[in-house]
């Protein structure tokens, strides 16, 4: 029998073995099945998902949304009991109005204070005309002494006159120092009234945002998780009352570090979602992580052991979705995604049409 010649069993065994080494070429792209698309199914739809918490304490008094909602930013998502808020409000206004008052009687006190200074000046001016005329008669009887002809009783009248307005001039200057104190004094006092009315002002306006907070509004567009928060319910500073995902995704597809050579920022990518029947949309590539996943894991693997095994780590890549696709609307984070990229594609700059 010719050599050439196998039995079945032979023929099967080869050919089993020539398609095994087959799939494990293609199962690894490896020639003369090697690709330039890059498939990675360690992907997932990402979001903006923020925790609702209240600023201030109180009882909810209501809560006018229900779970999955469509709401828009500055709609009302909890109400908490703001009784005592509007009062505060009140007693911050009511203590700022003090402070105004005082400010303003200060003021007043500087209008009055430069008035008793102008009256001191007056009394001055008098007391100088005063000392002039005493000073003539002195001078006067000084010269009828000296003549003999008036008397020592009258010289020593003009001159205990002459004195006298002497001191009151003293006097009158002295009141002049004493307002121009005075008129020191309050505007001195005036930087603290000033700073009373700030501190006050600041009070209201604290107390105007705790009234504010009391209400809690939806901070951008998205629908609302489930609400767990209840009428009734005390609920203080940080109390998670719900979660808000916004209606901005995309993708983070988590390639093997061996699949990144030729990926570039820019190029195409394309995606299937499991949830939306394997739809395929498109995005492109828009960043990629600063280190591998490993590097983000609250215990990270310490690789100095004496026993070592080499494994591929994986990188995240951010993925942007196209705009102008319906099904778009329907990703909502979490979702699995099998994301392809071609290495030999193009980068295209953003905002160009894809």
């Amino acid at each position: 029998m010719s050599k050439l010649v196998r039995s079945p069993i032979e023929v099967v065994a080869v050919l089993a073995g020539v398609g095994g080494v087959m799939l494990v070429l293609y199962a690894w792209h490896l020639p003369p099945f090697k690709t330039s698309v890059e498939v990675t199914d360690n992907a997932y739809v990402k979001g903006y998902v923020t925790t609702i918490s209240p600023q201030v304490s109180g009882y909810v008094t209501d809560v006018p949304v229900k779970d999955y909602e469509v709401v828009k930013q500055g709609q009302i998502l909890v109400k908490i009991d703001d009784r005592i808020y509007v009062q505060r409000v009140a007693q911050a206004q009511a203590a700022l109005d003090g402070q105004k008052a005082a400010l303003a009687n200060s003021r007043q006190q500087e209008l009055a204070a430069k008035a008793g200074i102008a009256s001191s000046k007056a009394q001055v001016d008098s007391a100088d005309a005063a000392q002039k005329r005493a000073q003539l008669a002195w001078d006067r009887v000084a010269t009828l002494v000296a003549k003999g002809v008036s008397t020592t009783s009258d010289s020593e009248t003009a001159q205990a006159t002459l004195e006298q307005a002497k001191a009151s001039v003293n006097q009158a200057q002295a009141a002049v120092e004493v307002s121009n104190e005075n008129l020191t004094t309050i505007i001195v006092n005036r930087a603290s009234l000033e700073a009373g009315v700030s501190n006050a002002e600041a009070a209201v306006q604290l107390a105007n945002i705790d009234l504010e907070n009391a209400t809690v509004v939806a901070p951008k567009d998205g629908r609302v998780g489930e609400v767990g928060v209840r009428i009734g319910q005390y609920v203080t500073a940080g109390t998670q009352l719900m979660s808000l995902v916004p209606q901005d995704v995309w993708i983070i597809a988590n390639f093997k570090e061996t699949q990144l050579d030729g990926m570039k920022v820019g190029q195409p990518a394309y995606f299937t979602v499991d949830a939306l029947q394997h739809e395929r949309m498109t995005g492109h590539v828009e960043s990629f992580s600063p280190a591998a996943g490993s590097e983000f894991a609250v215990i990270r693997p310490d690789n100095a052991t004496g026993n070592f095994t080499k494994i591929a780590q994986r990188v995240g890549v951010r993925i942007s979705i196209d705009p102008g696709q319906p099904l778009a609307a329907s990703l909502s984070p979490g979702m699995s995604v099998v994301v392809s990229i071609d290495k030999n594609s193009q980068p295209q700059p953003a905002g160009a049409a894809r």
